[in-house]
């Protein structure tokens, strides 16, 4: 249930965010829409409720699924270390050819890589894992905005890519003329100098295997496992958790976007670090919410759709990358809408296309143990 309410974020966030000014749209095309001031006001809604959050549960998710898989690959006398490395070099196969040819902000080469120093971490104290997770998931969080600053975006030294509004365009041509090679080459030319060459790639690090040390805490502390006898604590974190969490990324979104608020000097940065803190604050509140709500009754009813989801979680995130691609680009049937289309709209497809994915989790569920993906990751690690 955690991991697809999680995955549902993340599909939300990635198609509404790679739709947006200065990746596949200018501001004045979406400010020409007749939606706009609704897409506007909806844009910071999902800001405030999701941004940061998905990504954050989906990554403490991975990090808490570590150490239950080592302690019950060792409870079977089976070389724990053997088996995931291999698992771990499957998935960063995945992930680089998902990047290369499909999405170029794919998320699972990071978290293969993360996982490689997550495994040569396991045996730290658990008050280690803990502070080193802190530091590292503000450090790396920090580390991304100051790399962003600190790198000429936009200046590419002829290379395609790029944030100006002459860059947007030349994506949008190449997507309307359907040229696949031409698209694939232009991102795979934007990740090596936006992502890896600019050093971007080591603050995203940072902020994943933080999370993924906070994660691997949790599952040491059990907490999850033994959810019902730990519930008046999660009902405790549940309601200090998402009232402050709210909260601070409520005062985040409109110091920095208001402007009917006074200027003043550095409000931005002031936005950034409430964010900082706000966004583990608020994940951790989902997390008890849904935890307190699995031990529940109606609350876990309407809960349970999200762990057929779940339960298929790689494959699902797969398809969500066919369909961004298919909103957005006009390869083959394609329909090419970057830049014609609204934060309402796009939130609008992405609440049918997981309801969807929802239901083909749950037909193949019904007649075959793993998702097909992830059939073929048990195949090539298990062998």
């Amino acid at each position: 249930m955690l991991r697809g309410a999680a995955l549902f974020g993340v599909f939300l966030m990635n198609l509404v965010a790679f739709a947006s000014v200065s990746i596949m749209a200018t501001e004045q095309q979406l400010l020409s829409l007749p939606t706009a001031p609704y897409d506007f006001t909806l844009l910071q809604v999902l800001r405030w409720l999701f941004m940061d959050k998905a990504n954050t549960i989906f990554a403490f998710l991975f990090g808490l699924g570590f150490f239950l898989q080592m302690r019950r690959l060792e409870a079977r006398d089976v070389d724990f270390g053997q088996v995931y490395l291999r698992r771990l070099g499957v998935l960063l196969v995945i992930g680089i050819l998902h990047l290369c040819f499909v999405w170029s902000w794919d998320i699972l080469h990071l978290y293969a890589l993360a996982g490689f120093i997550l495994f040569a971490m396991r045996g730290l104290p658990t008050r280690d894992l803990l502070g080193l997770g802190i530091l590292l998931a503000l450090i790396g969080r920090t580390a991304q905005k100051a790399l962003a600053e600190f790198y000429p975006q936009g200046n590419w030294t002829g290379l395609p890519g790029g944030y100006t509004d002459e860059d947007v365009l030349h994506r949008q041509q190449l997507s309307a003329n359907g040229d696949y090679g031409a698209i694939v080459e232009t991102f795979f030319d934007w990740v090596v100098v936006d992502y890896v060459a600019s050093g971007m790639i080591i603050g995203w690090l940072s902020y994943v295997l933080g999370r993924f040390l906070l994660g691997a805490w949790v599952g040491r502390r059990g907490w999850i496992e033994h959810a019902r006898d730990c519930l008046p604590g999660w009902r405790r974190v549940r309601g200090i958790a998402l009232l402050s969490g709210l909260l601070m990324e409520g005062s985040a979104i409109l110091l920095k976007w208001a402007s009917w608020l006074p200027q003043w000097p550095h409000r931005e940065f002031i936005a950034e670090c409430i964010h900082l803190l706000g966004t583990p604050i608020l994940a951790t509140g989902y997390v008890a919410a849904i935890v307190v709500g699995f031990e529940g009754g109606a609350a876990r009813r309407w809960l349970a759709p999200f762990a057929w989801a779940g339960r298929m979680a790689l494959t699902n995130y797969l398809m969500q990358s066919l369909v961004i691609a298919f909103v957005l680009f006009g390869v083959g049937p394609g329909l090419a809408l970057a830049g014609r289309i609204g934060t309402c709209a796009l939130a609008g497809i992405v609440i049918v296309a997981f309801a969807l994915q929802v239901v083909f989790s749950r037909w193949w569920l019904g007649r075959f143990r793993h998702g097909p993906v992830e059939w073929l990751w048990r195949w090539l690690t298990y062998r």
